[in-house]
């Protein structure tokens, strides 16, 4: 299943696997970041947002082609899987359904969607649940618990949702539903927030006995910041990029960082991806975080687009034979994958971010 390589979690990219269809207006301003999971049919399935002219989005839904290696090379289009149409996904002034990610939770037996669903200046994160990846019944916002002095997460825009598929322990010992999202301070109404930093926050919801409950989705609790940025690569913000995935040593998590770097055109920002490892039992520890990027913009359809020199990972697929295929947007145009390789062990860490240290100080509000 491991192999081992150069850098921890190298990364080979095998090629585009999905472009805009230029005779479809839904499409017309690029297909990104894809949910994607393993199908009840053992087929893989992705769930592309398609952006129509004026940034109104869609959520697609395909079937994943391979050729004689095994390798992707192309989505056969299936329709949809959501578009917007309830009041917290569209406005007078816009709307979508964008960035979903899909997660099977074996313990309830149902594939979990979170998306965003946007309206400006209001982002924030939306569940719909299936049995069969066909037909979604949507679960509305989710909603964060706060207690006296906390910050209202409810009221800040919030975005790259992931849920771990099985249970882990809540910082009380309690098994729990995890989900890692990313506030986005930055368009908070108080100054004293907006000045907050957008980093990887970890929230849970406690569950009592073996099964869960479609209401333990919908209601989270013990906020607190997971990861912030470490490097020169991620140092203007970070965020969740493709749902956890169970290795021996933990919860391989990949993520997007964004840094700014000069250019002939003048300072650009850059979305690269990175790998974090969570605890198994714990998954507040951080036992990894990439010291360089392990996939970067560099090919022509990843630096030029819609938005230029993004890759931004969303969804992994952990092959029979221990490979890890990773679908991402690349431009905001459209979607590519690459092949992970897992390290036989966990990579060692000169700097481990300090989560608690930071968490306690950062769930309490400044207004």
């Amino acid at each position: 299943m491991f192999e081992s390589a150069a850098e921890p979690f190298e990364m080979q990219r095998l090629g585009i696997v999905m472009r805009a269809d230029p005779d479809d207006p839904w499409e017309a301003w690029g297909v990104l970041n894809p949910g994607g999971v393993r199908g009840p049919d053992d087929e893989y399935y992705l769930f592309p947002r398609l952006v129509a002219e004026g940034n109104y989005s869609r959520i697609g839904r395909g079937r994943v082609i391979f050729n004689q290696q095994g390798d992707p090379v192309d989505v056969e289009r299936l329709g949809l899987a959501l578009e917007p149409r309830e009041s917290y996904e569209r406005s007078q002034l816009g709307g979508g359904v964008e960035d979903p990610r899909v997660t099977y939770i074996p313990a309830m037996g149902s594939y979990v969607m979170t998306y965003t669903a946007y309206v400006p200046n209001m982002p924030r994160i939306a569940l719909a649940i299936s049995t069969d990846l066909v037909h979604w019944e949507r679960l509305g916002p989710l909603h964060f618990s706060s207690g006296p002095g906390e910050i209202d997460l409810n009221e800040i825009a919030n975005k790259d949702a992931l849920l771990f598929p099985e249970l882990v322990r809540d910082p009380n010992g309690q098994p729990s539903i995890a989900l890692i999202h990313r506030p986005s301070f930055s368009l908070a109404n108080s100054p004293a927030l907006r000045s907050r930093p957008e980093v990887i926050w970890i929230s849970y919801s406690p569950v009592v006995g073996d099964r869960i409950e479609v209401s333990n989705l919908m209601e989270m609790h013990e906020h607190r910041v997971l990861m912030t940025p470490q490097a020169d690569w991620e140092h203007i913000k970070i965020g969740g990029g493709a749902p956890p995935v169970r290795l021996p040593y933990g919860w391989l998590m990949l993520y997007h960082g964004v840094s700014l770097q000069s250019s002939i055109y003048g300072q650009q920002l850059v979305y690269s991806a990175g790998a974090a490892v969570l605890d198994l039992t714990d998954p507040s520890r951080v036992l990894y975080q990439s010291p360089r990027p392990i996939l970067k913009p560099e090919l022509p359809h990843e630096t030029q687009g819609i938005v230029p020199n993004v890759v931004f990972p969303t969804a992994t697929d952990l092959r029979s034979d221990g490979r890890l295929d990773v679908y991402y947007g690349a431009a905001d145009a459209v979607i590519g994958a690459a092949r992970l390789t897992i390290p036989a062990a966990l990579p060692e860490q000169t700097t481990v971010s300090r989560v608690g240290e930071v968490a306690s100080a950062t769930v309490k509000s400044d207004s």
